[in-house]
């Protein structure tokens, strides 16, 4: 029996069949090249716009389809299964950017951003994480004051995903005192603000396609009706609020490459041949995949159920980071696994599976490393 998402609709796979072919023909062939160059063109990001793929859960009103987050999990699972150098940058544009601006905006600043969002004219980006702050937001340094008409931006973030292509910039800064209520949201829009400037598109083991970011700001420049939340000091909420979206993003990602490693797999043990049988019919080789795929399973199913919740507008930090430190592990677990049965040929990159292996292991920092994930749960106790 195949298993069906329970969030799955015909509409919506009307929309994954389309979705599908337009990625295996459109997308899929310039992979390499955005491997190489470090960065996703801007045409892939105007032809997911036209799909009607950026943006779907946000209401037709600023641009996208006015459906629920289940369209959001079943963009990022075809992205990851045909064409995974697009899936981060994607989730970050669309699952996590938009959301804040659509949570926390104004009117106006929903109609102004989100339907350039919605349709590839613009990218997003949020940045939270600075050279000695991560996991601990509190402790922020990046600091917007306010001088004449305008905040001023001063400080430097790291590790910035689509730190290179984004023309909006969610920055994540400090407005007043020390802690978390001195925290505040303010969109930085990069073109033609000199005080800004972008650093070095960071060399990762993985994730290449990914533009990954140092950015500087050096007196930039926001005018007061960039803030995100009708007063300053509301940042750290907003940030607590919308991150079990961007961890079950993380999640449903990590589902779809488990998924995605095993098919390889099974595919690859059934025709490649030792001692003059197929591999997978040494009973290592079969029992490995047979537990991978139960763990794949358990893995769809609760985070299926998860993006019930999140639908529903109940999914709880706890829940989130349980979904996010165990697909994570799990994920890891299973393409290391899988490189293994490949052998020799799981180690060269021009092998998916290679690359699967080393895209894998950031699953278990970014978001909230896996070890917050744990202290998170733990407090419930």
């Amino acid at each position: 029996m195949q298993y069906r998402s329970s969030w799955m609709t015909e509409e919506l796979d009307v929309f994954r069949d389309q979705f599908r072919k337009f990625l295996a023909k459109d997308l899929a062939p310039h992979a390499e090249k955005w491997r190489d160059q470090k960065m996703v063109d801007r045409s892939a990001w105007r032809g997911l716009g036209e799909m009607g793929a950026l943006l779907p859960s946000v209401p037709e009103a600023y641009g996208g389809l006015g459906a629920s987050f289940a369209y959001e999990a079943a963009v990022i699972e075809d992205l990851e299964t045909v064409v995974p150098e697009v899936t981060t940058g994607y989730s970050v544009h669309s699952a996590i950017v938009a959301h804040y601006i659509l949570n926390y905006g104004s009117e106006e600043q929903k109609r102004r951003w989100l339907p350039k969002m919605a349709s590839g004219e613009f990218v997003g980006a949020i940045a939270m994480t600075e050279p000695g702050t991560g996991s601990d937001l509190q402790g922020v340094r990046t600091t917007a004051r306010k001088q004449g008409n305008n905040y001023v931006i001063n400080g430097q973030k790291t590790f910035i995903t689509n730190g290179q292509a984004a023309d909006l910039i969610i920055v994540v800064a400090r407005t007043g005192e020390p802690g978390a209520k001195g925290i505040s949201l303010i969109v930085l829009e990069a073109e033609g603000n000199d005080g800004f400037r972008r650093g070095r598109n960071l060399d990762k083991i993985g994730l290449h396609a990914s533009d990954t970011s140092e950015l500087f700001f050096d007196n930039a420049v926001a005018p007061p009706e960039n803030l995100l939340g009708s007063e300053e000091g509301n940042g750290f909420v907003q940030l607590m609020q919308q991150l079990p979206q961007e961890r079950l993003s993380l999640a449903v990602g990590a589902v779809a490459s488990m998924e995605r490693a095993i098919k390889l797999t099974a595919d690859y043990t059934k025709e490649r041949k030792a001692f003059g049988k197929p591999i997978i019919e040494f009973q290592n080789t079969a029992f490995k995949l047979a537990e991978r795929k139960t763990e794949a399973m358990i893995a769809r199913v609760f985070v299926d159920w998860c993006v019930e919740r999140l639908v529903a507008g109940e999914l709880d930090t706890v829940t989130a980071s349980m979904a996010k430190w165990w697909t994570s592990q799990k994920q890891v677990e299973t393409a290391d696994e899988c490189l293994q049965l490949h052998g020799g040929y799981g180690y060269m990159e021009e092998y998916p599976i290679a690359r699967m292996f080393v895209d894998a292991r950031i699953q278990k920092i970014y978001g909230g490393t896996n070890e917050i994930m744990k202290l998170l749960i733990a407090r419930s106790l």
